[in-house]
């Protein structure tokens, strides 16, 4: 089940009205649409909070659930062939032992890895509670945690928060989730990365970077300064709020995705696929409890 679609201007035409954002809205009658017409766009697949764990549910956090919510997402991804599936962070919940940390990432991986060859894994701060980050990425078979690509004169970069404020990356329950940072080795590639790049930039990240509550990157505005400075940041997608969101600052839009963990049932499920055209459209197609949204130029 598909939700409504909120059609959003690149050129900034939403307009404010008693102080909410007023958008234009478009219905898709059925996600069966999204396997025509799939000329020369890129797809991609987006799931988000999976906290996959062999756990009894803790408030709203249905752990065991992940597993026939992956498949409904897998069933819809294997239909409309994305080129490439992007996990927005806290893959797995925490365990008390790495032993029982890695059999959690091993199962839902299990589950994970067959829908697509192409596959990019963002940390979360769950993914690196008891596990070191090396452990968590040779799980998943992964290289490092923060690095850039490129698919179809598209320019993508796959950030890493889970740092504290000294530095340190996160592992061994040695952080506070609250204390979020991009360290100052990463913000300065980044800052390379987006100087050296000539095509338009898709950003995915964990922590949220378009607040300033316990859910923000504590040194969010910096890394903003660097997309914006760049001008070629169109999009943000992130997590770890668990809600839809979105917000437009400087120009960029950055979109919170749901968590695939929250509420028990295939009606609470979460996860989305985006098209980009090539005129410029990005087009959010999202399912069960994610909403849609389409930013044309």
């Amino acid at each position: 089940m598909m939700n409504d679609m909120t059609c959003i201007q690149l050129g900034r035409r939403a307009f404010l009205k008693q102080g909410t954002l007023v958008l234009a809205a478009a219905a898709l009658s059925s996600p069966m649409l999204l396997a025509e017409d799939a000329t020369s766009r890129l797809r991609v697949g987006l799931v988000t909070d999976l906290h996959y764990a062999d756990k009894a549910p803790a408030g709203n956090r249905h752990y065991r659930e992940t597993l026939d919510k992956l498949a409904e997402a897998a069933t819809q991804f294997e239909r409309d062939k994305p080129a490439f599936l992007v996990e927005l962070g806290d893959f797995i919940d925490a365990a008390d032992s790495v032993d029982v940390e890695q059999g959690y990432l091993k199962t839902i991986n299990r589950e994970f890895s067959p829908i697509c060859k192409d596959r990019h894994y963002v940390l979360g701060n769950h993914c690196v509670d008891t596990l070191k980050k090396e452990e968590f990425l040779d799980g998943v078979e992964q290289e490092k945690s923060y690095y850039s690509f490129d698919r179809n004169g598209i320019h993508f970069v796959v950030l890493d928060s889970c740092f504290r404020s000294d530095g340190e990356p996160y592992g061994r329950k040695n952080f506070t989730w609250t204390d979020a940072n991009i360290p100052a080795a990463e913000l300065e590639w980044l800052q390379a990365d987006l100087n050296a790049c000539d095509k338009p930039v898709i950003v995915f990240a964990h922590q949220r970077l378009d607040v300033s509550n316990n859910h923000g990157v504590k040194n969010n505005a910096a890394v903003r300064k660097v997309f914006e400075t760049s001008g070629k940041v169109l999009a943000v997608f992130q997590g770890h709020s668990h809600q839809n969101d979105l917000k437009d600052i400087g120009g960029i839009h950055y979109c919170t995705l749901v968590a695939m963990v929250e509420g028990s049932g295939a009606e609470n499920n979460g996860y989305s696929l985006m098209d980009i055209e090539p005129n410029g459209t990005i087009r959010l197609s999202g399912f069960r409890k994610q909403n849609s949204h389409n930013w044309t130029k």
